[in-house]
């Protein structure tokens, strides 16, 4: 039968369409619950309040500190876990950790119960990485780019939409904080039950890798014209590289599983090595590093910082709003980096001193001001321009490098990161340190702003007294098709800077 053969040949892609897209479906619901937490812009005004009744000094100094330890305690081991079972098991994982976590929220006691529900927070924040490299496993390559972006905006519209959901019950149906966290509780659940839902991948980006089959197809469109490396970024090594060749050759002769495992850590260290003696990828990964670690450390302590400047037992606050405005900026912001055609070698420096130093200002003005609008204000000028300046550090980063190589950079940079604001953590706001109240760790954050524009000023001064010398080059060409790196790169930017 004639029919008989486009049928048989399109069953199969009909299959794996199918397969895709509900693979992605699952994801974004999962996304959706899991930052669908209205509680979260009004914890520490829940903790201070009389169904915790725990100062603020202990929150700062003995509560607050674990989420930063346990982080940096899990990332790495979470990091090899989650490419060595296949994403699918941390996932649920993390699904886990979000129960304990709001279980403790909810009906803990205590100071040793909210230093437990901050071990736990931190293993939500270590296993997110999870959920972005999960897309990688079970969509192909023309339709990556898409899923990524579903999944990536669909966290971005659930956190804004909490904050303003919890915004309008606590101002307008004076809901409790409780009702906030019960409801959190409810959203976490259902997103774990997604994540039971997923399917299990295949494969992996190292351990295991599947054979390459030839050149990533080149994306059409606006993004093609990116493929190619940059003006002025010339790579050390000509030939294309992938994990998946080296892993799968078949010279290895099916080496044994503890052999796969110690040619991938082997291999690690000889990209890693290579990656960070380009002199820009070790500069930008520098910047991205001391920044982050500065975010994150205003981030944590933000909300103590303005129950400072107006208590919330005795002042009408409005957490939700600014949360969900600030979340809003700065995705507008890193868009339009991400969209605006700007040659961001010659102007990327620049950038940085610039928005540098509009983070120390706005960090001056929270620091300063005895408003709590003018505070609010300069939070939501603080997280734009990060975000904006992230997304240009990511994008210089990975500009010439594999999608395999850029996880790693983007692992190790955060990392370094932790390493800097654990050291921060334990000097600064940590009891077995000097303890300081959160005022003056915000300063500690701005003093990080103000050498980092300060430093990206001298080096916009020696870049335009060098002229038009050529700009250090990346370790090698990319293997992957720039918008799946563009992809990647909004994906966990966005994802580890929401929370």
């Amino acid at each position: 039968d004639s029919r008989a053969l486009p049928l048989t040949v399109r069953a199969p892609c009909f299959v794996r369409a199918r397969s895709w897209r509900g693979s992605g479906i699952n994801l974004c619901c999962f996304g959706f619950f899991s930052m669908m937490k209205p509680s979260e812009p009004f914890v520490v005004p829940y903790l201070a309040g009389p169904d915790k009744n725990i100062s603020l000094g202990v929150i700062t100094n003995e509560i607050f500190p674990i989420w930063t330890y346990s982080y940096l305690v899990l990332l790495l081991p979470v990091f090899i876990l989650t490419d060595y079972v296949r994403y699918k098991p941390v996932i649920i994982l993390q699904g886990v950790s979000f129960i304990i976590t709001w279980l403790f929220l909810v009906f803990g006691q205590g100071l040793r119960a909210m230093q437990v529900l901050e071990f736990f927070y931190g293993m939500v924040s270590a296993t997110e990485v999870a959920y972005y490299a999960y897309i990688y496993s079970v969509v192909s390559p023309e339709h990556y780019q898409k899923v990524s972006g579903y999944c990536r905006s669909i966290t971005l519209v659930a956190y804004t939409a909490a904050s303003v959901l919890a915004q309008l019950l606590v101002s307008l149906a004076s809901l409790s904080y409780f009702c906030l966290n019960i409801i959190s509780l409810a959203s976490v659940s259902v997103a774990f039950l997604f994540s039971l839902l997923l399917p299990m991948p295949k494969k992996s980006m190292f351990f295991h890798a599947k054979p390459s089959t030839g050149a990533s197809p080149k994306p059409g469109g606006r993004d093609a014209f990116l493929e190619e490396p940059q003006k002025g970024h010339k790579p050390v090594c000509q030939e294309t590289f992938t994990f998946s060749r080296n892993l799968d050759d078949g010279s290895l002769s099916t080496p044994k599983p503890e052999n796969v495992t110690l040619r991938v850590f082997v291999q690690w260290f000889q990209d890693l090595k290579e990656c960070y003696s380009s002199e820009q990828l070790f500069y930008w990964s520098l910047w991205w590093a001391f920044s982050t670690a500065g975010f994150n450390q205003v981030l944590n302590y933000v909300q103590i910082l303005w129950d400072y400047k107006a208590p919330s037992q005795s002042s009408t606050i409005y957490n939700g709003a600014v949360e969900a405005l600030a979340t809003f900026g700065g995705a507008l912001a890193a868009f339009t980096a991400g969209c605006v055609k700007v040659n961001w070698d010659l102007l990327g420096e620049m950038a940085l001193a610039v928005f540098s130093a509009v983070d120390a200002g706005s960090l001056l003005l929270m620091h300063y001001t005895n408003n709590i609008w003018v505070c609010y204000a300069g939070f939501v000028i603080f997280k734009s321009s990060y975000m904006l300046l992230i997304t240009i550090a990511a994008f210089q980063v990975a500009v010439n490098l594999s999608v395999e190589r850029y996880a790693l950079v983007f692992g190790i940079n955060t990392f370094i990161a932790l390493v800097i604001q654990t050291v921060m953590t334990v000097a600064v706001v940590d009891n077995q340190g000097l303890g300081l109240p959160i005022p003056l760790c915000v300063l500690l954050s701005l003093e990080i702003r103000m050498f980092l524009s300060s430093g990206y000023r001298h080096s916009v001064l020696r870049t335009c007294s060098k002229g038009n010398s050529e700009s250090p080059s990346c370790t090698c060409h990319a293997s992957d098709s720039f918008s799946k790196k563009h992809s990647l790169c909004q994906s966990v930017i966005f994802g580890s800077n929401l929370s």
